[in-house]
């Protein structure tokens, strides 16, 4: 049966997460639903290429599914967000082959966090962006974040829930730039633990407050241990930003830099 694989923006503000659930308010649910119906077929599976919890948002998550379904790919995109919610759209459309899979296949995933550091929250930026009332030392951070670098044992930002075979994890990149009062931080691994993002968030921002020196960070790794760890911050601006690929699958290579800068209006990486 043919494989197709999408690209797929949304807004997860008001889902609850990516993953089916009984009472369907999911991303997944919402975008089978539309399949179904576009496709003209009782049921269309979806695989992504990496689960976000409820809150969590994508600029471009890869998702493939098999149907016989023959169209082309502007077909695919103008019919599934005719019918999907505004909250989500379909970005591009691809064939692929048979062994591709959205999730097995990737090589690397990129999330972004996008971090408000003002005296005073913004309504109009609620469920988009973090938010932090008090002052952040950014270069701190920077020493930090490049403690994490490498591959570990994650087990001290690993959610208790989490399903993974393993705590260890390859963490290729860990950026921490400032925008006047917003911070803009990249990680980018082989894979993600369960809440493991968020958790790498509160430990860095614990050192951006000045509660924890950069050094702790080496302290955690060696502890494996998440109760000594700071709490899960909040998914308000949490973004998986892409995953990588074979170039062999022929998807679109967009880059995490122009993403970023498409969707949110911040250049990632820059100084």
């Amino acid at each position: 049966m043919p494989r197709v694989a999408l690209g797929i923006a949304y807004d997860g503000s008001h889902w609850l997460g990516w993953q089916t659930q009984p009472g369907g308010r999911t991303v997944q649910d919402a975008l089978e639903a539309a399949l179904a119906q576009f496709l003209a077929e009782p049921r269309v599976a979806t695989i992504c290429a990496g689960r976000t919890d409820t809150g969590v948002h994508a600029l471009e998550q890869v998702v493939h599914l098999d149907s016989h379904a023959q169209r082309r790919p502007e077909s695919w995109v103008r019919g599934l967000n005719a019918l999907l919610p505004s909250s989500i759209a379909v970005q591009w459309a691809q064939a692929v082959p048979d062994d591709f899979h959205a999730r097995f296949s990737a090589r690397a995933r990129s999330y972004v966090y996008v971090l408000r550091n003002s005296r005073v929250r913004s309504p109009l930026q609620h469920g988009r962006v973090g938010w932090v009332y008090h002052p952040l030392a950014l270069a701190p951070m920077k020493d930090a974040a490049r403690r994490l670098l490498g591959e570990h044992d994650f087990s001290s930002f690993r959610s208790s829930q989490c399903q993974a075979a393993g705590p260890v994890r390859t963490l290729h990149a860990l950026e921490v730039e400032q925008y006047g009062e917003y911070f803009l931080f990249t990680f980018r691994a082989n894979a993600f633990l369960h809440h493991m993002v968020r958790n790498l968030m509160g430990a860095l921002l614990y050192v951006g407050l000045g509660r924890r020196p950069p050094d702790w960070m080496d302290e955690l790794l060696a502890q494996r241990d998440r109760t000594r760890a700071a709490p899960t911050f909040a998914p308000d601006g949490l973004y998986f930003v892409r995953a990588d690929y074979p170039s062999a699958f022929g998807l679109p290579e967009n880059r995490l830099e122009d993403l970023v800068q498409s969707h949110l209006g911040l250049a990632a990486g820059a100084c």
